[in-house]
């Protein structure tokens, strides 16, 4: 009896857990209130050990890519959200033994106290989560939370004690568990309508970014600048064509890649916003986002990739980027000689350091624009950094302070295990097979070749155990510093076949052949594709 009672308050610590997951889901969406799961579980991810966090990231990017998920980045932060909700829903159920336990040990007429009391425990870890994270409006968070955690627990208390340890012979006991169900029932109809309600006006909500005008997004070179300008039109337009269903030269907005260390993007005001600039410089001070776009801008077209990319992966996009060189940006403040690298941090929390030879680079830009458009929320709304040659983890996104330093100081993710120069290592993808054969029987075979600003100079394909053989490239690229997309024709034999594809880059160096996963300094190997013809 005593074990049926702990398996019951597992049971309805977990189903009673949903309904309270419910409204303050509610509280966020219509009020701006703060979702505690998302806070507490991205509390864990920056005081957990790196290798821990390294492991996750890993195996999420493996099974989603082993088994064709969807999109990695978008499929990872659903699957983060999901654990930040279930880590929820399971301290619930703990809850729920605890105090069946403790009902069992003979404080069964005191449980609505002893939940109220569990719900508070829970609220202490919510509020250091909270404080720790640095969330707006923090007292309002906690009372809210107080609220909500503090009547679960308390409801939970009482359920318990009415379904487990009110006597059975009691002339109202059936009628009570009855009405105990069809309540809970009804609680959790409301709650599910409650949140299709909000999530609905929440769509609806503006997003708080500036205006902007977009522009026409193509293979242009009159829109970009500076030493990493695109080749005139003419030349790009008499470039080769790309097999069809080669991902696109430039990647959308909506399209492109996403990892942070947020559940969500963090939320910020550019009217309200300011870059603090300090350390070793002459001038420091804060600037404003119109400042900063008053300053002289320029534009390239740059390919950004993921450190945990894998081979053949999707972390690797291509976009238009505008913002302001951080050579001309550091000159507004008079970089001091002690000075040898830059400390940034972001809305988030993130931090990493961009070293003298990033700093003094004509093409490290201070971004504010993609694609023509102001810079997603997404993407680092209101700025981030590019520099070349670097995997993203060296980039942050949200900048809201930079300090200049005498020495070097490491980054987030070099803290947490990973590379600390993060050079872009080269890579080679076949993204497509053509299903139909041309009229001289050849099959063509598609995709993309990136090593950074280096650039590529040579593609090769081998299909089965043949030769390889060199693939046309589509050259000159949108910029030196994109990916290149290749094509080869092979003569099409009937039949199962695996083609595999190897670049070398601008300076005639082979990619590094051997496999090893992207932890610490990315991915390497060979990418294949199995098809038939």
């Amino acid at each position: 009896m005593k074990w049926r009672r702990v398996g019951v308050g597992l049971l309805l610590g977990l189903l009673t857990s949903v309904p309270a997951l419910g409204v303050i889901y509610i509280g966020d969406q219509l009020a701006g209130l703060t979702f505690a799961p998302f806070t507490i579980f991205e509390f864990m991810t920056r005081v957990l050990p790196g290798a821990v966090v390294t492991l996750t990231i890993d195996l999420m990017v493996t099974v989603i890519t082993g088994l064709n998920l969807g999109p990695t980045a978008e499929t990872a932060k659903l699957a983060e959200q999901a654990m930040a909700l279930v880590q929820f829903i399971i301290a619930g159920g703990l809850l729920g033994v605890v105090l069946a336990w403790v009902g069992n040990r003979g404080s069964w007429r005191r449980l609505p106290l002893w939940g109220l009391a569990g719900g508070l425990v829970l609220l202490l870890v919510a509020m250091t989560a909270e404080i720790a994270m640095g969330s707006d409006n923090l007292v309002l968070a906690i009372i809210w939370l107080a609220a909500v955690l503090g009547g679960w627990g308390l409801a939970l208390g009482w359920v318990l004690r009415e379904a487990l340890f009110i006597q059975a012979e009691t002339p109202d006991a059936e009628g009570r568990r009855t009405l105990l169900y069809l309540g809970g029932a009804a609680l959790l109809a409301l709650v599910t309508s409650a949140i299709g309600l909000a999530a609905a006006l929440r769509e609806r909500m503006p997003v708080a970014q500036e205006e902007a005008t977009p522009t026409p997004i193509g293979p242009s070179s009159a829109d970009t600048s500076g030493p990493a300008a695109s080749p005139p039109e003419p030349t790009l337009e008499a470039r080769i064509q790309p097999v069809a269903g080669t991902r696109r030269e430039i990647t959308s907005n909506e399209e492109f890649y996403r990892i942070d260390i947020n559940l969500r993007p963090p939320s910020v005001d550019g009217d309200e916003w300011r870059l603090s600039v300090a350390g070793l410089v002459d001038n420091p001070r804060d600037f404003t986002l119109n400042e900063i776009r008053a300053l002289p801008a320029q534009s390239q077209y740059i390919t950004l990739s993921c450190i945990s990319n894998q081979i053949g992966g999707d972390l690797i996009s291509t976009s238009r980027w505008t913002g302001v060189r951080l050579v001309d940006f550091l000159d507004e403040v008079g970089l001091q000689p002690e000075a040898t690298a830059l400390y940034i941090e972001s809305a988030d929390g993130f931090y990493e350091t961009v070293v003298m030879e990033d700093m003094m680079d004509p093409r490290t830009l201070l971004v504010y624009e993609m694609n023509g458009e102001p810079l997603p929320v997404e993407h680092g709304y209101p700025l981030r950094i590019y520099i070349p040659n670097r995997f993203g983890m060296k980039q942050p996104k949200w900048i809201v302070r930079m300090e200049a330093v005498a020495e070097e100081r490491e980054g987030y993710w070099v803290e947490r295990g990973w590379s600390r120069t993060a050079f872009v290592r080269t890579t080679s993808v076949v993204d497509v097979v053509a299903d139909q054969q041309t009229g001289d029987q050849l099959t063509t075979i598609g995709g993309i070749a990136y090593a950074g600003a280096r650039g590529i100079s040579r593609v090769e394909v081998q299909v089965d155990d043949g030769p390889w053989q060199e693939a046309q490239l589509r050259v000159p690229p949108l910029s030196p510093l994109t990916w290149v997309q290749w094509r080869y024709e092979w003569p099409a034999q009937p039949g199962r076949h695996t083609a595999r594809v190897r670049a070398y880059d601008g300076t005639g160096e082979l990619q590094v052949l051997e496999d090893s996963p992207p932890h610490p300094d990315g991915a390497t190997g060979v990418d294949s594709f199995d098809f038939r013809t």
